[in-house]
């Protein structure tokens, strides 16, 4: 019970921290709420005492460490001017683990859980990538934003191809559709809210699929104890939604993103974009394919061929299906 308050507890202060870098109107208070958000997930991510999750709490604090050196760094520099919001901009793209300060998120996952992950994935870049926006428009920035955009797409697509840990799988995902919505910035328009939003609901539907099921690596899928045909279908979907494969869910902000692009003539970094989403659902395809046709053929093996209902929840059901069929229900309307 003592944990789970002092887990409850640090949990708050981590939003309050967050929400405190969102409202903020200057940025050392800005500062402030990244530095609250920081040190209420360290204890979040060593609640296990293991020596995966301390060596990726000590890896997760030396970066962040790093990014609040930029910003304080930053603090002699003339407000406004070019060096000051580079200091800044480099700080909060290496806070959320952007390309190339990539290569700290696969490498301190396997030491997480799948809630902790669903908390690096979303909560974690919610303040950095909204104190992005407020930095001033210019040449300058705008290809530091695209080039950064077009990196991260590529190495969080390509970065996945030969990975066996589902954990990684889904920290080079959350790298790749960093340069989606960082390449939507760029055309100062909101597009990368809603892409976010969509994003932070489908990542944690999968989270929460996989901690409900206990799969970690590949070979899980296959030798999955609860494996059914509900489980399978819904396992590759979901994967397949976070994917942006149509006409499931994860396809329809990517669809806006794609439109932001071209009405500005962003010819190459769209390119660029739908080249990378198209190798990351290469491997979404193979991985749910290939998992789906060997469980299908266990099951038909063995005698428990029934789905079971039972291991899963009523909201736990309504929530992932809703995130599978919410884009049929755009298209009706």
């Amino acid at each position: 019970m003592l944990v789970s308050l002092r887990q409850t507890l640090f949990f708050c202060v981590l939003l309050s921290g967050t929400i405190l870098a969102l409202s903020s109107n200057s940025w050392f208070m800005a500062w402030v709420g990244l530095e609250l958000n920081l040190m209420s997930f360290i204890p979040l991510m060593t609640s296990k005492k293991s020596e995966l999750s301390c060596e990726a709490a000590l890896k997760y604090f030396l970066i962040q460490a790093v990014g609040s050196a930029l910003v304080i760094f930053s603090a002699p520099l003339l407000i406004g001017s070019q060096m000051f919001y580079s200091s800044i901009l480099l700080a909060l793209l290496l806070k959320m683990g952007a390309a190339p300060f990539h290569f700290w998120l696969p490498a301190i996952v396997n030491g997480l859980n799948w809630v902790q992950l669903i908390v690096l994935m979303t909560v974690q870049k919610a303040a950095p990538m909204f104190l992005v926006t407020l930095v001033p428009n210019s040449s300058f920035f705008y290809y530091i934003l695209m080039t950064t955009a077009m990196l991260s797409s590529l190495i969080g697509s390509i970065g996945g191809l030969n990975q066996t840990s589902l954990r990684k799988i889904l920290a080079f995902s959350s790298i790749n559709h960093i340069g989606w919505m960082l390449a939507s910035m760029t055309t100062g328009e909101s597009a990368w809210l809603i892409y976010f939003i969509f994003y932070m609901i489908i990542s944690s539907s999968i989270c929460l699929l996989f901690n409900h099921q206990q799969l970690f690596w590949l070979p899980d899928l296959v030798m999955n104890k609860v494996s059914t045909a509900y489980t399978n279908l819904l396992n590759s979907f979901s994967l397949l939604s976070l994917g942006g494969l149509p006409p499931f869910t994860g396809f329809i902000p990517k669809w806006i993103v794609i439109e932001s692009l071209s009405s500005k003539a962003m010819i190459l970094p769209l390119l660029v974009l739908i080249i990378s989403s198209l190798i990351t659902l290469y491997f979404y395809l193979r991985l749910s394919m290939s998992y789906f046709l060997l469980t299908s053929i266990k099951t038909k093996m063995t005698a428990s061929s029934t789905i079971d209902f039972s291991s899963f929840t009523p909201m736990f059901i309504t929530i992932n299906m809703f995130m599978l069929l919410a884009p049929s229900l755009f298209i009706l309307v």
